[in-house]
């Protein structure tokens, strides 16, 4: 799945004030990560100091998705083009382990 794909199949928005960056807006029945991707899969979990919720995070071959899970069970997906995505990464202090490409699997 590349950006544009998930940027096509779902109604994205952009966030204000964020390049590269759009959020999934709140749908009924909730978007799972394996929804979004069509496929099963297992995105990296971290907690940081940026938010009390936690991250979810799948690097793509051009860009990434970072999803928050908050505490009432809701997850926010956010969409991100490369620059976007680093630059969101670098601000929740995550390092991302050097690792293939999940988007290939």
């Amino acid at each position: 799945m590349t950006f544009e794909e998930l940027r096509t199949r779902w109604p994205w928005r952009p966030i204000r004030n964020c390049p590269g960056r759009l959020v999934l807006p709140r749908l009924e029945p909730p978007v799972s990560f394996e929804m979004l991707l069509g496929m099963p899969c297992s995105p990296q979990a971290f907690s940081s100091h940026q938010t009390k919720d936690r991250v979810l995070v799948w690097p793509l071959q051009d860009g990434g998705l970072i999803t928050y899970e908050q505490p009432d069970g809701r997850s926010i997906h956010t969409l991100n083009t490369p620059a976007g995505f680093t630059r969101k990464i670098d601000q929740l202090g995550i390092t991302l382990p050097k690792t293939k490409n999940l988007s290939k699997e």
